[in-house]
């Protein structure tokens, strides 16, 4: 089977981290297509490095943009690719813009897609990557799910049982294989921050950035804990900051960084007091790791994470957060992780490929 696997920004390269090993192994032919949605080198090439992916056989170029013109021209590129290729199926990953444009353009070709990490919802369509999800898991042939509650989302919205594997979560397959190279607690070292004695932050989701009081309170929660908070920031992110009046200062005991690489960032999390974020996938990766998170939103498509107590659910209030880092403070690290998130979810997708791709009415 020829696969040909769309990748466009940061969760996508983790998540195939483990999955292109397993593949070659079983004698797939896949070949990644980076559509360029994240292109600069802290936000791409790294994650390449770091997670030892080999590099793509083709670099689509498609950059920043707003939703629409992100997802359009990384359509038009797939397209094209796809129409000269002719792929037996395209695996599209997560919920990003090019996951949803590598999907659109494989179906309209009659190309079967196979969606990891399908059938994740929070509930809130004003959030972009849950139109994603939605009109990915709808077009795709093969759904790859990360949790039992997933199977149960796809299956209320007509996706055939049949079409559904639990396979687990590779993300967490890619943390795990991953915890001896994080042992070192160096990067700690490098900031400046004793091990566990510090909240790593990232906030980079428009539901707090461009809601000024939102992320005042967010800045004022920060200010108001007696640890140091490390603050990596997306570069769209520092000038909202700086509106709110969080910047880098001592006094406050705030440090804000630039984005720091796959392997940093994991041995950050690992060594961290606490977690507080917005971000999907380290939720996942703060489970992983066993570091308590506090999550800033008004939901979550990963509410296993806070089933199993490794995660809180906040919003972006600051007596909120507040409590929310005290609760994740005083917790233990001894949380059961969830079903089916080890070091085998790479095997399980391949034998669900193996199983053979079904695909949807009229287009076989």
């Amino acid at each position: 089977m020829r696969l040909i696997v769309v990748v466009g920004a940061r969760p996508n390269f983790i998540k195939i981290g483990p999955l292109l090993p397993a593949l070659e192994k079983a004698g797939y032919d896949a070949d990644i297509a980076h559509t360029g949605q994240h292109y600069d080198a802290i936000m791409s090439d790294v994650f390449f490095t770091d997670l030892e992916i080999p590099d793509p056989t083709w670099f689509l170029g498609v950059g920043s943009g707003t939703h629409a013109v992100q997802t359009g021209k990384a359509m038009i590129a797939l397209e094209d690719l796809f129409v000269s290729e002719r792929p037996d199926a395209v695996l599209v990953v997560g919920d990003v813009n090019s996951t949803l444009a590598g999907a659109l353009a494989a179906s309209k070709l009659s190309i079967p897609v196979v969606h990891l990490e399908a059938g994740l919802r929070s509930g809130d369509m004003s959030m972009p990557e849950e139109v994603n999800r939605l009109v990915a898991d709808q077009l795709s042939a093969m759904h790859l799910t990360t949790c039992r509650e997933a199977d149960r989302n796809l299956m209320t919205e007509g996706v055939e049982h049949e079409r559904i594997h639990f396979t687990g979560n590779i993300m967490a397959e890619s943390v795990l294989q991953h915890l001896e190279k994080i042992a070192n607690p160096s990067v700690c070292e490098r900031f400046g921050l004793d091990l566990e004695g510090y909240i790593l932050a990232t906030i980079h989701r428009p539901e707090n950035t461009d809601h000024p009081d939102r992320l005042a309170a967010i800045a004022t929660a920060f200010r108001a804990t007696d640890l140091p908070v490390l603050f990596p920031v997306h570069p769209r992110t520092r000038p909202l900051l700086a509106d709110a009046g969080l910047v880098h200062s001592e006094a406050d005991g705030v440090h804000l960084t630039d984005p720091v690489g796959y392997l940093d960032m994991l041995a950050l999390q690992r060594y961290a007091a606490t977690v507080v974020t917005d971000s999907g996938g380290m939720q996942e990766e703060s489970c992983m790791v066993r570091t308590p998170c506090v999550t800033v939103r008004r939901n979550t498509e990963r509410s296993i994470t806070i089933e199993v107590g490794a995660n809180r659910l906040v919003p972006a209030d600051t007596s909120a957060i507040f409590a929310g880092i005290g609760e994740a403070l005083d917790s233990s690290r001894t949380w059961e992780f969830p079903e089916r998130w080890d070091t085998s979810v790479s095997e399980r997708i391949v034998g669900a490929l193996g199983s053979g791709i079904v695909p949807l009415s009229g287009c076989g």
